[in-house]
């Protein structure tokens, strides 16, 4: 299993587009779209696959019942996991429906995803009946709750040791007392990081990365009950419960679903 590995967004080399663009694209399983920023907002979308946005502060995923909202100014990388079908809806700076200034995973429904693919299907439109169809995605957008599909980036490094034994094997039965003993590093100590730096507990924190992990080997048609296997659930069952609670279906349906 490897490691998952953040892109080094501070990297002087990260490309400036003033205009966020609005359209959609066609990304393999593992293709990249490398560090950039742009002056406008964005909402990105995959209509199938699973999507990954990495920024300084971690990465957002989002299989596709989510999207993931860019600020303007956010350096930030795209990753695909299984064929992505990439869908992009830039908004000017001055225009934040959602009134958030940092990355964010919104819960997709049937109505705002056929809006998404309807509105980039053709970027070049400029007919009324388009800027009608953007008005009704941006009320849509506002309705849409968010959600905590995060997986932060560790600044002090015994938590990012930490992190990156939990990513290099999600099936890692360790306690969080385990993992510090062999980190060099205490329980009390670790779990004041993991609330203090991420917000969350580290059961919460290693639930969302064995999502993470889960959600790329699904996107690859690896088998349900390997998935749970593979990612630390102790049954197929409970994989599928966990799953259905933060998604909204099943895994078993995750590449057949009509999106």
């Amino acid at each position: 299993m490897s490691n998952i590995r953040y892109s080094n967004i501070r990297h002087p080399a990260i490309r400036h587009t003033p205009s966020a663009p609005t359209r959609a694209q066609h990304l393999a399983a593992g293709e990249r779209i490398d560090a950039h920023r742009h002056d406008d907002h964005q909402i990105v979308y995959a209509g199938s696959g699973v999507l990954a946005v990495t920024t300084d502060a971690g990465t957002w995923f989002a299989p596709g019942t989510r999207a993931i909202w860019v600020p303007a100014g956010t350096a930030h990388a795209h990753r695909a996991h299984g064929r992505l079908d990439l869908h992009l809806v830039g908004l000017p700076a001055d225009d934040n429906p959602l009134g958030l200034d940092a990355p964010t995973v919104l819960a997709v429904g049937p109505l705002l995803r056929e809006l998404i693919l309807a509105y980039t299907r053709d970027a070049a439109d400029d007919s009324p009946e388009r800027h009608r169809l953007l008005a009704v995605l941006r009320d849509q957008l506002r309705a849409s709750p968010q959600q905590p599909l995060l997986l932060p980036t560790a600044t002090d490094p015994r938590l990012a040791e930490v992190c990156a034994l939990v990513h290099a094997d999600p099936a890692d039965p360790r306690t969080l007392a385990a993992l510090g003993a062999a980190t060099g590093a205490s329980e009390r100590t670790l779990s004041r990081l993991f609330r203090g730096e991420f917000g969350m507990t580290f059961p919460q924190w290693r639930t969302q990365s064995r999502l993470y992990h889960a959600l790329r080997q699904l996107a690859d048609d690896v088998p349900v009950t390997t998935v749970a296997h593979r990612c630390g659930w102790s049954s197929a069952s409970a994989f599928i419960d966990v799953f259905h609670r933060s998604f909204g279906y099943t895994p078993g349906t995750h590449n057949r679903r009509p999106w």
